[in-house]
């Protein structure tokens, strides 16, 4: 009887401590997804639930809930569990490293470029980067994936590929021409001197591309990126000055020129070559094309009177030089905000923004611009375009009572974005598609 009474109480206590133990924890997790159910929501109102370019998609019937794409992501927010299941959060924060879709235990995530509601244009490419245009290869954020990591791995493959392709025979200047310096250009253009490819690097601007127009004092976020010719790069955080000694340091031990300022105006296919001419009319003919150009491609103008004025200016690059100035910095984007932010300490910051909301701005930068707001170092005004630019003033414009107010000014930056040179790539033959919601990168 004695042993009886000792199995009830020891089984009757491993029961409650079985029935406690669920309890808390389905208890924690209702409260953890009462709270990422709070964050959707704060992000559906500031406009950053929707992706706006590539971001996850979690199989909700595969999830197992191990939190493993919460981990490895390092962007903050970005995934939580709602309901046991994995789901997005300020999807528009995605920047596409791809980390969770490697990290998932069960392969349920796959990553998908736009979405039922919005789509994106995409020029298609297959797996190796060809275009539907034989010999016209594609690589970098203009295919759709962000992230230097991933431009420098796509700017080796693309170029890997089309040299196992080339035909000796055709006669032409080069075996490739690479149209773009920025980090997948940088990568194509080692990897054609690791195979003795004859090549010319073609930039419109200067080396680096999109990263060359980050403020100088920026912090770019990377990933361990293995760059050709030189080997494994563990980078977490870095300037971008130090980013571009890299590459110039690379580039100039094998002996690689970057002919810069000069911009591709068109790339015709003529006697089974391409015949790539630029605004400045060199022609070259080249066997094969690499594109990695950018998505930003030509940056947009306002086309107000006065903005071909000597102040206006369309990136930062030197901000601790410029001080005691009246500036004003048009957009609402990552670029403009800290361009504001960069600036405010030293001199008199007015932010123009035509919306009524700052939505689709990194996490840091939303918090950042909340607290100068509030601490008025900057002034921000909503709802507001630049009518007109003049010597020493500009006129804004209230978008909702029509009042245009002068201000003061003395430097004017402006980040209305830039056009995705669509119709460049359509005359050379490249089908640009609009993808809503079709997967890049999905387990087999």
């Amino acid at each position: 009887m004695e042993v009886l009474t000792e199995n009830i109480v020891i089984y009757s206590f491993i029961a409650i401590l079985f029935v406690s133990i669920v309890y808390f924890y389905v208890r924690k997790e209702k409260k953890n997804s009462k709270i990422v159910e709070e964050k959707i929501k704060i992000a559906k109102e500031e406009g950053l639930h929707e992706p706006v370019s590539l971001h996850p998609v979690v199989d909700v019937n595969s999830c197992i809930q191990t939190g493993a794409c919460i981990s490895a992501c390092p962007e903050h927010d970005i995934l939580g569990i709602l309901n046991g299941k994995a789901t997005t959060i300020n999807a528009s924060h995605c920047v596409g490293h791809g980390a969770c879709f490697h990290a998932c235990p069960t392969h349920a995530i796959t990553l998908c470029i736009g979405t039922e509601k919005r789509g994106v244009d995409i020029p298609h490419v297959d797996q190796s980067f060809e275009t539907n245009v034989p010999g016209i290869y594609i690589a970098g954020e203009i295919g759709g994936m962000g992230l230097i990591r991933n431009a420098v791995e796509q700017g080796k493959q693309a170029v890997e590929n089309l040299a196992k392709k080339i035909d000796k025979h055709i006669q032409a200047d080069y075996d490739i021409i690479i149209i773009g310096a920025g980090p997948a250009g940088i990568s194509a253009s080692l990897t054609a001197k690791k195979h003795n490819l004859k090549a010319i690097t073609l930039e419109q601007d200067s080396l680096g591309g999109t990263v060359f127009t980050f403020p100088r004092k920026k912090i770019v976020m990377t990933s361990p990126m293995d760059i050709p010719l030189y080997g494994k790069v563990k980078l977490r955080e870095t300037t971008k000055m130090e980013l571009l000694d890299l590459w110039n340091n690379v580039l100039g031990k094998n002996e690689i020129v970057i002919k810069e300022q000069s911009k591709v105006e068109s790339i015709v296919f003529q006697d089974k070559r391409f015949v790539v001419e630029t605004t400045s009319k060199e022609k070259f003919t080249t066997r094969n094309v690499l594109l990695s150009i950018g998505r930003s491609g030509t940056t947009r103008k306002l086309n107000i009177p006065g903005e071909m004025s000597e102040k206006v200016a369309y990136r930062l690059l030197e901000p601790e030089l410029i001080s005691d100035k009246k500036i004003v910095v048009v957009g609402g984007g990552d670029s403009a905000i800290e361009t504001a932010l960069l600036l405010m300490d030293q001199n008199q910051v007015t932010l123009s923004y035509r919306g009524e909301s700052f939505g689709r701005i990194k996490v840091g930068n939303n918090q950042k611009i909340k607290e100068a707001i509030a601490q008025k170092q900057i002034d921000v005004r909503f709802n507001t375009n630049l009518k007109s630019i003049e010597d020493d003033k500009v006129k804004i414009v209230d978008l909702l009572s029509g009042e245009v107010t002068d201000l003061e000014n003395d430097q004017v930056y402006i980040f209305a974005g830039g056009e995705l040179p669509t119709q460049f790539l359509e005359k050379a033959g490249i089908r640009v598609d609009k993808k809503f919601g079709e997967a890049v990168l999905k387990h087999d």
